[in-house]
Protein backbone atom coordinates (compact mmCIF):
# COMPACT_ATOMS: atom_id res chain seq x y z
CA UNK A 1 0.00 0.00 0.00
CA UNK A 2 2.86 2.41 0.92
CA UNK A 3 4.58 1.68 -2.40
CA UNK A 4 1.35 2.45 -4.32
CA UNK A 5 0.90 5.74 -2.48
CA UNK A 6 4.51 6.64 -3.27
CA UNK A 7 3.94 5.90 -6.96
CA UNK A 8 0.80 8.03 -7.03
CA UNK A 9 2.68 10.89 -5.32
CA UNK A 10 5.55 10.72 -7.81
CA UNK A 11 3.04 10.65 -10.65
CA UNK A 12 1.30 13.77 -9.35
CA UNK A 13 4.62 15.59 -9.04
CA UNK A 14 5.47 14.84 -12.66
CA UNK A 15 1.98 15.94 -13.71
CA UNK A 16 2.36 19.29 -11.93
CA UNK A 17 5.80 19.78 -13.49
CA UNK A 18 4.33 19.12 -16.92
CA UNK A 19 1.55 21.64 -16.39
CA UNK A 20 4.06 24.21 -15.09
CA UNK A 21 6.28 23.71 -18.13
CA UNK A 22 3.34 24.04 -20.50
CA UNK A 23 2.14 27.27 -18.89
CA UNK A 24 5.59 28.81 -19.13
CA UNK A 25 5.88 27.73 -22.75
CA UNK A 26 2.54 29.30 -23.60
CA UNK A 27 3.25 32.56 -21.78
CA UNK A 28 6.88 33.05 -22.79
CA UNK A 29 7.74 31.18 -25.97
CA UNK A 30 4.45 30.74 -27.81
CA UNK A 31 2.66 34.01 -26.97
CA UNK A 32 3.32 35.69 -30.31
CA UNK A 33 2.33 32.64 -32.35
CA UNK A 34 -0.86 32.18 -30.31
CA UNK A 35 -1.76 35.86 -30.74
CA UNK A 36 -1.68 35.35 -34.49
CA UNK A 37 -3.67 32.15 -34.34
CA UNK A 38 -6.70 32.16 -36.63
CA UNK A 39 -8.96 31.13 -33.76
CA UNK A 40 -7.98 34.28 -31.84
CA UNK A 41 -8.49 36.39 -34.95
CA UNK A 42 -11.97 34.88 -35.28
CA UNK A 43 -12.67 35.86 -31.68
CA UNK A 44 -11.58 39.42 -32.44
CA UNK A 45 -13.71 39.54 -35.59
CA UNK A 46 -16.71 38.22 -33.66
CA UNK A 47 -16.31 40.84 -30.90
CA UNK A 48 -15.93 43.67 -33.40
CA UNK A 49 -19.01 42.51 -35.27
CA UNK A 50 -21.11 43.62 -32.29
CA UNK A 51 -22.22 47.24 -32.19
CA UNK A 52 -20.79 48.07 -28.80
CA UNK A 53 -23.09 50.15 -26.60
CA UNK A 54 -22.59 53.89 -26.21
CA UNK A 55 -21.25 55.62 -23.12
CA UNK A 56 -23.16 58.81 -22.31
CA UNK A 57 -23.16 61.55 -19.69
CA UNK A 58 -26.18 62.00 -17.43
CA UNK A 59 -27.31 64.96 -19.55
CA UNK A 60 -27.22 62.98 -22.79
CA UNK A 61 -23.80 63.72 -24.31
CA UNK A 62 -22.37 60.72 -26.18
CA UNK A 63 -18.74 60.32 -25.17
CA UNK A 64 -18.01 56.87 -26.63
CA UNK A 65 -19.74 55.19 -29.57
CA UNK A 66 -19.22 52.60 -32.32
CA UNK A 67 -19.49 53.45 -36.01
CA UNK A 68 -19.70 51.06 -38.95
CA UNK A 69 -16.61 50.50 -41.12
CA UNK A 70 -15.95 48.79 -44.44
CA UNK A 71 -13.09 46.70 -43.07
CA UNK A 72 -12.90 43.21 -41.58
CA UNK A 73 -13.56 44.72 -38.17
CA UNK A 74 -17.16 45.79 -38.59
CA UNK A 75 -17.23 48.58 -35.98
CA UNK A 76 -14.78 51.30 -34.97
CA UNK A 77 -14.83 52.75 -31.45
CA UNK A 78 -14.72 56.56 -31.37
CA UNK A 79 -14.68 59.11 -28.57
CA UNK A 80 -16.50 62.37 -29.42
CA UNK A 81 -15.65 63.83 -25.99
CA UNK A 82 -11.93 63.34 -26.53
CA UNK A 83 -9.63 64.09 -23.62
CA UNK A 84 -12.42 65.65 -21.52
CA UNK A 85 -13.55 62.12 -20.64
CA UNK A 86 -10.40 60.07 -21.28
CA UNK A 87 -9.91 59.06 -17.65
CA UNK A 88 -13.57 58.07 -17.39
CA UNK A 89 -14.26 56.11 -20.56
CA UNK A 90 -10.77 54.70 -20.83
CA UNK A 91 -10.13 53.09 -24.21
CA UNK A 92 -11.15 50.02 -26.24
CA UNK A 93 -8.09 49.09 -28.26
CA UNK A 94 -6.99 46.16 -30.41
CA UNK A 95 -3.40 46.85 -29.42
CA UNK A 96 -3.75 47.79 -25.74
CA UNK A 97 -6.96 46.19 -24.52
CA UNK A 98 -9.60 47.92 -22.42
CA UNK A 99 -9.41 50.31 -19.48
CA UNK A 100 -11.68 52.24 -17.08
CA UNK A 101 -15.42 52.13 -17.97
CA UNK A 102 -14.69 50.29 -21.23
CA UNK A 103 -13.17 47.50 -19.14
CA UNK A 104 -15.42 47.63 -16.06
CA UNK A 105 -18.62 47.55 -18.17
CA UNK A 106 -17.26 45.41 -20.99
CA UNK A 107 -19.91 42.68 -20.77
CA UNK A 108 -22.70 45.25 -20.59
CA UNK A 109 -21.38 47.20 -23.56
CA UNK A 110 -21.10 43.97 -25.57
CA UNK A 111 -24.54 42.77 -24.52
CA UNK A 112 -23.10 39.82 -22.59
CA UNK A 113 -24.28 40.85 -19.12
CA UNK A 114 -26.91 38.10 -19.00
CA UNK A 115 -30.00 40.35 -19.33
CA UNK A 116 -31.93 39.87 -22.59
CA UNK A 117 -34.40 42.53 -23.68
CA UNK A 118 -37.05 42.07 -26.38
CA UNK A 119 -34.81 44.17 -28.65
CA UNK A 120 -31.95 41.71 -28.11
CA UNK A 121 -34.19 38.76 -29.01
CA UNK A 122 -35.43 40.52 -32.14
CA UNK A 123 -31.88 41.38 -33.23
CA UNK A 124 -30.72 37.79 -32.84
CA UNK A 125 -33.77 36.13 -34.39
CA UNK A 126 -34.08 38.38 -37.42
CA UNK A 127 -30.43 39.15 -38.01
CA UNK A 128 -30.75 42.90 -37.55
CA UNK A 129 -27.36 42.96 -35.83
CA UNK A 130 -26.38 42.34 -32.25
CA UNK A 131 -25.99 45.44 -30.07
CA UNK A 132 -24.71 46.04 -26.60
CA UNK A 133 -26.37 48.04 -23.85
CA UNK A 134 -25.69 51.78 -23.39
CA UNK A 135 -24.03 52.94 -20.17
CA UNK A 136 -25.11 56.32 -18.79
CA UNK A 137 -22.60 57.89 -16.41
CA UNK A 138 -23.41 60.06 -13.41
CA UNK A 139 -21.12 62.71 -14.89
CA UNK A 140 -22.77 65.94 -16.04
CA UNK A 141 -20.99 67.38 -19.08
CA UNK A 142 -21.55 70.95 -17.86
CA UNK A 143 -19.84 70.27 -14.54
CA UNK A 144 -17.05 68.36 -16.25
CA UNK A 145 -16.42 71.32 -18.52
CA UNK A 146 -16.57 73.71 -15.56
CA UNK A 147 -13.97 71.62 -13.71
CA UNK A 148 -11.68 71.58 -16.76
CA UNK A 149 -12.04 75.31 -17.36
CA UNK A 150 -11.53 76.24 -13.70
CA UNK A 151 -8.39 74.11 -13.35
CA UNK A 152 -7.10 75.48 -16.64
CA UNK A 153 -3.54 74.55 -17.47
CA UNK A 154 -2.61 73.62 -13.91
CA UNK A 155 -1.64 70.05 -13.17
CA UNK A 156 -4.16 68.63 -10.72
CA UNK A 157 -7.66 67.25 -10.34
CA UNK A 158 -11.25 68.05 -9.39
CA UNK A 159 -13.76 65.54 -8.01
CA UNK A 160 -17.40 66.50 -7.37
CA UNK A 161 -19.83 64.11 -5.64
CA UNK A 162 -23.50 64.26 -4.71
CA UNK A 163 -23.18 63.47 -0.98
CA UNK A 164 -26.76 62.19 -0.76
CA UNK A 165 -26.41 59.52 -3.49
CA UNK A 166 -22.69 58.97 -4.04
CA UNK A 167 -23.06 59.93 -7.72
CA UNK A 168 -19.87 61.47 -9.11
CA UNK A 169 -20.96 64.62 -10.93
CA UNK A 170 -17.53 65.57 -12.30
CA UNK A 171 -14.07 64.00 -12.24
CA UNK A 172 -11.38 65.80 -14.18
CA UNK A 173 -7.63 65.30 -14.13
CA UNK A 174 -5.08 67.40 -15.96
CA UNK A 175 -3.19 66.26 -17.96
CA UNK A 176 -5.63 63.99 -19.75
CA UNK A 177 -5.52 62.24 -23.11
CA UNK A 178 -7.65 61.51 -26.17
CA UNK A 179 -8.51 57.78 -26.27
CA UNK A 180 -9.59 58.00 -29.94
CA UNK A 181 -6.24 57.23 -31.62
CA UNK A 182 -5.66 54.27 -29.26
CA UNK A 183 -8.88 52.71 -30.61
CA UNK A 184 -7.72 53.06 -34.22
CA UNK A 185 -7.77 49.92 -36.37
CA UNK A 186 -4.49 51.16 -37.82
CA UNK A 187 -1.88 49.62 -35.53
CA UNK A 188 0.77 52.21 -36.43
CA UNK A 189 -1.55 55.08 -35.45
CA UNK A 190 -2.38 53.46 -32.09
CA UNK A 191 1.24 52.68 -31.29
CA UNK A 192 2.45 56.17 -32.18
CA UNK A 193 -0.17 57.78 -29.94
CA UNK A 194 0.49 55.39 -27.07
CA UNK A 195 4.20 56.12 -27.22
CA UNK A 196 3.52 59.88 -27.23
CA UNK A 197 1.70 59.48 -23.90
CA UNK A 198 4.97 58.46 -22.19
CA UNK A 199 3.20 55.38 -20.84
CA UNK A 200 6.12 54.19 -18.68
CA UNK A 201 6.27 57.42 -16.67
CA UNK A 202 4.37 57.98 -13.43
CA UNK A 203 3.64 61.45 -14.84
CA UNK A 204 1.95 60.02 -17.95
CA UNK A 205 -1.39 61.55 -18.99
CA UNK A 206 -2.73 57.98 -18.85
CA UNK A 207 -2.58 58.17 -15.03
CA UNK A 208 -5.67 59.71 -13.45
CA UNK A 209 -4.62 62.16 -10.76
CA UNK A 210 -8.15 62.04 -9.34
CA UNK A 211 -8.15 58.33 -8.56
CA UNK A 212 -4.68 56.88 -9.05
CA UNK A 213 -2.20 59.25 -7.39
CA UNK A 214 -1.88 60.02 -3.68
CA UNK A 215 -0.56 63.21 -2.08
CA UNK A 216 -0.14 64.53 1.45
CA UNK A 217 -3.59 66.09 2.06
CA UNK A 218 -2.22 68.79 4.33
CA UNK A 219 -4.70 70.68 6.43
CA UNK A 220 -7.76 69.24 4.66
CA UNK A 221 -7.06 66.17 6.80
CA UNK A 222 -7.78 68.26 9.91
CA UNK A 223 -11.45 67.62 9.15
CA UNK A 224 -10.83 63.92 9.87
CA UNK A 225 -8.82 64.74 12.99
CA UNK A 226 -11.59 67.06 14.23
CA UNK A 227 -14.20 64.37 13.68
CA UNK A 228 -12.09 61.90 15.67
CA UNK A 229 -11.66 64.39 18.53
CA UNK A 230 -15.39 65.14 18.74
CA UNK A 231 -16.41 61.47 18.45
CA UNK A 232 -13.91 60.41 21.12
CA UNK A 233 -15.98 62.19 23.77
CA UNK A 234 -12.79 63.75 25.13
CA UNK A 235 -13.21 67.04 23.30
CA UNK A 236 -15.94 69.41 22.17
CA UNK A 237 -16.02 72.49 19.98
CA UNK A 238 -14.99 74.68 22.92
CA UNK A 239 -12.10 72.53 24.19
CA UNK A 240 -9.03 74.68 24.86
CA UNK A 241 -5.44 74.06 23.77
CA UNK A 242 -2.24 76.00 24.37
CA UNK A 243 -1.61 78.38 21.47
CA UNK A 244 2.09 78.61 20.80
CA UNK A 245 4.12 79.24 17.66
CA UNK A 246 5.80 75.85 17.95
CA UNK A 247 5.25 72.52 19.68
CA UNK A 248 8.04 70.50 21.28
CA UNK A 249 7.84 66.94 19.99
CA UNK A 250 8.44 63.99 22.35
CA UNK A 251 11.44 61.65 22.06
CA UNK A 252 13.33 64.25 20.04
CA UNK A 253 14.79 67.74 19.99
CA UNK A 254 12.53 68.75 17.12
CA UNK A 255 9.64 71.19 17.12
CA UNK A 256 6.57 71.51 14.90
CA UNK A 257 5.73 75.07 13.88
CA UNK A 258 2.62 76.70 12.52
CA UNK A 259 2.47 77.65 8.82
CA UNK A 260 2.82 81.33 9.77
CA UNK A 261 5.70 80.62 12.20
CA UNK A 262 3.65 82.46 14.84
CA UNK A 263 0.94 81.62 17.37
CA UNK A 264 -2.50 81.22 15.79
CA UNK A 265 -4.10 83.79 18.13
CA UNK A 266 -2.72 86.26 20.62
CA UNK A 267 -4.76 84.89 23.52
CA UNK A 268 -2.37 82.22 24.78
CA UNK A 269 -4.91 79.48 24.16
CA UNK A 270 -7.22 78.44 21.33
CA UNK A 271 -10.45 76.44 21.17
CA UNK A 272 -11.06 73.60 18.72
CA UNK A 273 -13.64 75.55 16.68
CA UNK A 274 -11.22 78.41 16.06
CA UNK A 275 -8.34 76.01 15.44
CA UNK A 276 -10.10 74.56 12.39
CA UNK A 277 -11.27 78.00 11.24
CA UNK A 278 -7.70 79.36 11.11
CA UNK A 279 -6.04 75.96 10.48
CA UNK A 280 -3.79 75.89 13.54
CA UNK A 281 -1.11 73.21 13.10
CA UNK A 282 0.03 73.01 16.72
CA UNK A 283 -3.51 72.29 17.95
CA UNK A 284 -3.90 69.37 15.59
CA UNK A 285 -0.40 68.11 16.29
CA UNK A 286 -1.37 67.93 19.97
CA UNK A 287 -4.42 65.88 19.02
CA UNK A 288 -2.22 63.60 16.92
CA UNK A 289 -0.12 62.87 19.99
CA UNK A 290 -3.09 62.42 22.32
CA UNK A 291 -5.60 60.37 20.28
CA UNK A 292 -3.65 58.59 17.49
CA UNK A 293 -5.83 55.46 17.54
CA UNK A 294 -9.07 57.41 17.33
CA UNK A 295 -7.78 59.40 14.36
CA UNK A 296 -6.75 56.25 12.54
CA UNK A 297 -10.13 54.64 13.16
CA UNK A 298 -11.86 57.75 11.79
CA UNK A 299 -9.62 57.76 8.73
CA UNK A 300 -10.50 54.12 8.11
CA UNK A 301 -14.22 54.92 8.43
CA UNK A 302 -13.83 57.47 5.62
CA UNK A 303 -12.13 54.87 3.41
CA UNK A 304 -8.42 55.26 4.13
CA UNK A 305 -6.18 52.17 4.05
CA UNK A 306 -8.48 50.35 1.62
CA UNK A 307 -9.14 50.61 -2.09
CA UNK A 308 -12.28 52.65 -2.73
CA UNK A 309 -14.75 50.41 -4.62
CA UNK A 310 -15.36 52.51 -7.73
CA UNK A 311 -14.94 49.80 -10.36
CA UNK A 312 -12.38 51.59 -12.52
CA UNK A 313 -9.27 51.12 -10.43
CA UNK A 314 -8.30 53.42 -7.56
CA UNK A 315 -5.18 53.88 -5.47
CA UNK A 316 -5.70 53.34 -1.74
CA UNK A 317 -5.19 56.36 0.50
CA UNK A 318 -3.17 55.75 3.66
CA UNK A 319 -3.11 56.87 7.27
CA UNK A 320 -0.18 55.33 9.16
CA UNK A 321 -0.22 53.22 12.30
CA UNK A 322 2.75 54.90 13.97
CA UNK A 323 4.56 52.86 16.66
CA UNK A 324 5.27 54.31 20.12
CA UNK A 325 8.99 54.76 19.49
CA UNK A 326 8.22 57.05 16.51
CA UNK A 327 5.67 59.16 18.39
CA UNK A 328 6.61 62.53 16.79
CA UNK A 329 5.34 61.20 13.44
CA UNK A 330 1.84 61.03 14.93
CA UNK A 331 1.82 64.82 15.17
CA UNK A 332 2.65 65.17 11.46
CA UNK A 333 0.17 62.49 10.41
CA UNK A 334 -2.69 64.31 12.17
CA UNK A 335 -2.07 67.49 10.14
CA UNK A 336 -2.02 65.59 6.85
CA UNK A 337 1.75 65.37 6.50
CA UNK A 338 4.32 62.63 7.02
CA UNK A 339 3.04 59.29 5.78
CA UNK A 340 -0.57 60.45 5.41
CA UNK A 341 -1.48 60.28 1.72
CA UNK A 342 -4.79 60.68 -0.10
CA UNK A 343 -6.28 60.76 -3.56
CA UNK A 344 -8.57 63.64 -4.53
CA UNK A 345 -11.39 61.06 -4.70
CA UNK A 346 -10.74 60.15 -1.06
CA UNK A 347 -10.81 63.76 0.11
CA UNK A 348 -14.04 64.34 -1.82
CA UNK A 349 -15.48 61.44 0.22
CA UNK A 350 -14.38 63.16 3.44
CA UNK A 351 -16.25 66.32 2.45
CA UNK A 352 -19.26 64.28 1.32
CA UNK A 353 -19.36 62.27 4.55
CA UNK A 354 -19.46 65.40 6.68
CA UNK A 355 -22.08 66.96 4.39
CA UNK A 356 -24.24 63.82 4.57
CA UNK A 357 -24.53 63.93 8.38
CA UNK A 358 -21.74 61.41 8.91
CA UNK A 359 -22.80 58.73 6.41
CA UNK A 360 -20.24 57.96 3.71
CA UNK A 361 -21.85 56.65 0.53
CA UNK A 362 -19.97 54.56 -1.99
CA UNK A 363 -18.97 56.74 -4.93
CA UNK A 364 -20.62 55.63 -8.18
CA UNK A 365 -20.11 56.42 -11.85
CA UNK A 366 -23.01 54.48 -13.43
CA UNK A 367 -26.37 56.22 -13.38
CA UNK A 368 -28.20 53.66 -15.49
CA UNK A 369 -27.86 50.97 -18.15
CA UNK A 370 -30.16 51.11 -21.18
CA UNK A 371 -31.03 48.32 -23.60
CA UNK A 372 -30.85 49.04 -27.38
CA UNK A 373 -34.50 50.11 -27.40
CA UNK A 374 -33.90 52.63 -24.58
CA UNK A 375 -35.42 50.57 -21.77
CA UNK A 376 -33.81 50.87 -18.35
CA UNK A 377 -31.98 47.68 -17.38
CA UNK A 378 -30.31 48.95 -14.20
CA UNK A 379 -30.32 52.18 -12.17
CA UNK A 380 -28.05 53.69 -9.54
CA UNK A 381 -28.96 52.76 -5.98
CA UNK A 382 -27.24 54.63 -3.13
CA UNK A 383 -24.97 52.30 -1.17
CA UNK A 384 -23.62 53.20 2.27
CA UNK A 385 -19.94 52.48 2.87
CA UNK A 386 -19.88 53.46 6.54
CA UNK A 387 -21.16 55.74 9.25
CA UNK A 388 -18.06 57.73 10.08
CA UNK A 389 -19.62 59.83 12.87
CA UNK A 390 -22.86 60.65 14.58
CA UNK A 391 -25.28 63.18 13.14
CA UNK A 392 -24.55 65.52 16.06
CA UNK A 393 -20.81 65.42 15.39
CA UNK A 394 -21.38 65.98 11.67
CA UNK A 395 -23.58 69.00 12.34
CA UNK A 396 -20.91 70.59 14.56
CA UNK A 397 -18.26 69.90 11.93
CA UNK A 398 -20.48 71.42 9.24
CA UNK A 399 -20.70 74.63 11.30
CA UNK A 400 -16.94 74.65 11.74
CA UNK A 401 -16.35 74.23 8.00
CA UNK A 402 -18.84 77.01 7.21
CA UNK A 403 -16.83 79.27 9.52
CA UNK A 404 -13.68 78.41 7.53
CA UNK A 405 -15.32 79.88 4.41
CA UNK A 406 -17.14 82.73 6.14
CA UNK A 407 -14.25 84.16 8.14
CA UNK A 408 -11.31 81.75 7.99
CA UNK A 409 -8.81 80.53 5.42
CA UNK A 410 -11.42 79.62 2.77
CA UNK A 411 -13.04 82.99 2.04
CA UNK A 412 -12.20 82.68 -1.69
CA UNK A 413 -14.89 79.98 -1.94
CA UNK A 414 -17.72 82.24 -0.82
CA UNK A 415 -20.82 82.27 -3.05
CA UNK A 416 -23.23 85.19 -2.57
CA UNK A 417 -26.50 83.99 -1.11
CA UNK A 418 -25.18 80.47 -0.42
CA UNK A 419 -23.70 79.04 2.78
CA UNK A 420 -20.57 77.05 1.87
CA UNK A 421 -18.53 74.72 4.06
CA UNK A 422 -14.88 74.06 3.30
CA UNK A 423 -11.32 73.43 4.40
CA UNK A 424 -8.09 74.60 2.86
CA UNK A 425 -4.86 72.64 2.67
CA UNK A 426 -1.28 73.60 1.83
CA UNK A 427 0.75 70.40 1.89
CA UNK A 428 4.52 70.37 2.05
CA UNK A 429 6.20 67.93 -0.33
CA UNK A 430 9.83 66.93 -0.88
CA UNK A 431 12.48 69.51 -0.04
CA UNK A 432 12.90 72.11 -2.74
CA UNK A 433 9.42 71.60 -4.22
CA UNK A 434 6.53 74.03 -3.86
CA UNK A 435 3.58 72.87 -1.72
CA UNK A 436 0.51 71.15 -3.14
CA UNK A 437 -2.66 73.18 -2.65
CA UNK A 438 -5.99 71.61 -1.65
CA UNK A 439 -9.55 72.60 -0.97
CA UNK A 440 -12.51 70.44 0.05
CA UNK A 441 -16.03 71.82 0.32
CA UNK A 442 -19.79 71.28 0.21
CA UNK A 443 -22.84 73.45 -0.56
CA UNK A 444 -25.42 74.57 0.25
CA UNK A 445 -24.61 73.96 3.90
CA UNK A 446 -28.26 73.60 5.00
CA UNK A 447 -28.95 70.77 2.51
CA UNK A 448 -25.72 69.83 0.72
CA UNK A 449 -26.08 68.86 -2.94
CA UNK A 450 -22.43 68.81 -3.95
CA UNK A 451 -19.13 67.95 -2.26
CA UNK A 452 -15.84 68.76 -3.94
CA UNK A 453 -12.13 68.11 -3.63
CA UNK A 454 -9.53 70.08 -5.59
CA UNK A 455 -5.77 69.64 -5.76
CA UNK A 456 -3.28 71.74 -7.69
CA UNK A 457 0.15 70.14 -7.76
CA UNK A 458 2.99 72.26 -6.38
CA UNK A 459 0.78 75.33 -6.23
CA UNK A 460 0.57 75.66 -9.98
CA UNK A 461 1.47 79.10 -11.31
CA UNK A 462 1.44 80.55 -7.74
CA UNK A 463 4.62 78.60 -6.94
CA UNK A 464 6.10 78.97 -3.47
CA UNK A 465 3.50 81.58 -2.50
CA UNK A 466 0.62 79.17 -3.10
CA UNK A 467 -1.99 78.35 -0.48
CA UNK A 468 -5.09 76.19 -0.71
CA UNK A 469 -7.28 79.20 -0.04
CA UNK A 470 -5.81 81.27 -2.87
CA UNK A 471 -5.33 78.55 -5.51
CA UNK A 472 -7.73 75.64 -4.98
CA UNK A 473 -10.73 77.33 -3.33
CA UNK A 474 -11.72 79.44 -6.39
CA UNK A 475 -11.69 76.29 -8.53
CA UNK A 476 -14.09 74.53 -6.17
CA UNK A 477 -16.26 77.64 -6.13
CA UNK A 478 -16.57 77.60 -9.94
CA UNK A 479 -17.73 73.97 -9.94
CA UNK A 480 -20.20 74.56 -7.11
CA UNK A 481 -21.63 77.51 -9.01
CA UNK A 482 -21.96 75.36 -12.14
CA UNK A 483 -23.89 72.71 -10.20
CA UNK A 484 -26.13 75.41 -8.78
CA UNK A 485 -26.93 76.66 -12.30
CA UNK A 486 -27.65 73.12 -13.52
CA UNK A 487 -29.77 71.92 -10.61
CA UNK A 488 -31.19 75.19 -9.39
CA UNK A 489 -30.35 75.00 -5.73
Amino acid sequence: MTRQIRRVGIGLIFAFLAVFAQLNYVQIFAAERIAGNQANIRTLLREYSIKRGDILTSDGETIATSTATKGRLKYQRTYPGGELYGHLTGFYSINYGKTRIEAAQDEVLLGDAGVLSMQDIEDRLFGSGRQGEDVVLTIDSRLQEAARDALGGERGAVVAIDPQTGAIRAMWSNPSYDPGPLASHNSDVAKKHYKSLDFESSESPLVSIATSRTYPPGSTFKVVTTAAALESGKYNRNSKFPDEAELDLPLSNETLTNFTKTACTSAGEIDLFTALEVSCDTTYAILGLRIPNEIREMANAFGFNETIPLGIGTEASTYPDVPDDEEPLRAYAAIGQGDTAATPLQMALVAAGVANDGEVLRPQLIEEVLDPSGGVVRELEPDKMSTAMSTDTARILQEMMVAVVDTGTGVMAQIPGVSVGGKTGTAQTVEGENPHTWFISFAPAQDPKIAIAVIVENGGSFGSEATGGAVAAPIAKAVMEADRRVRGW
